[in-house]
């Protein structure tokens, strides 16, 4: 599945809209990001050991997805069992796709309710990743950010559902790859302190643009499933 309907490699589609997501991003995460930061000591915070810890952290975070999107993709291949399902599927993953916009820019936040049924999960993850703090060696980060990459995310949610409709577990790992690679900027932005950037990010005019993008790519997606639900 290619929601963009614009022959755009689904890999880079996948990256677009992480990297559009970025205001988000730093909504929810930024803040994760800079208390990580500022809890090293600071007779160690030199910029390559920061820098190589903030790495570290996303490195664990993107490995989250791409076991997430491993699983959902997986729960597709049985979805897809029937041929009419794929339509749904991959419909449902275009409306979810809307709705991530929406959330992105301001518009909406039902995705909050979505992200409630994650937090059951996250009560039980959380108090592991306390264990690991203060974060002074990468391995500690990297294994901070594995546990960090299941914190509820509407917009971490909204992929899964296009990587459920790949139903192709290798797919769905490397789409949440390459959306947690377009996640990047930002949350290395905020974490290495680089204002100009998050500040560019987090403005209305930006994501109101991200927005409008992931809408129209999912109106094509919507409009191509149209003539094969009316064959089914």
């Amino acid at each position: 599945m290619n929601p963009t309907g614009f022959d755009l490699p689904p890999l880079l589609a996948a990256w677009v809209f992480g990297l559009l997501g970025g205001a988000h991003c730093i909504g929810m995460c930024g803040g994760i990001m800079s208390a990580l930061a500022f809890a090293v000591p600071p007779s160690m915070r030199r910029p390559a050991r920061m820098a190589g810890l903030m790495l570290g952290y996303n490195l664990g975070r993107i490995a989250s997805y791409m076991v997430a999107g491993t699983l959902a993709a997986a729960l597709g291949t049985l979805i897809t069992l029937a041929p009419a399902a794929r339509v749904v599927l991959e419909a449902f993953a275009a409306v979810m796709l809307i709705l991530m916009a929406l959330y992105i820019a301001n518009w909406w936040k039902g995705l909050l309710a979505l992200e409630g049924l994650g937090r059951r999960l996250w009560r039980v993850i959380e108090p592991l990743g306390r264990r690991l703090m203060p974060v002074v060696r990468l391995p500690q980060a990297v294994a901070l950010g594995a546990l960090w990459g299941w914190l509820p995310c509407g917009l971490v949610y909204s992929m899964l559902a296009w990587s459920m409709a790949t139903a192709a577990p290798a797919q769905g790992a490397l789409l949440m790859g390459a959306f947690g690679l377009g996640t990047l900027p930002a949350l290395l932005a905020t974490g290495l302190a680089a204002r100009a950037l998050s500040n560019l990010i987090r403005h209305p005019a930006t994501r109101t643009l991200a927005a409008l993008v992931i809408i129209s790519f999912a109106l094509y997606q919507l409009g191509t499933l149209w003539p094969q639900a009316a064959h089914h």
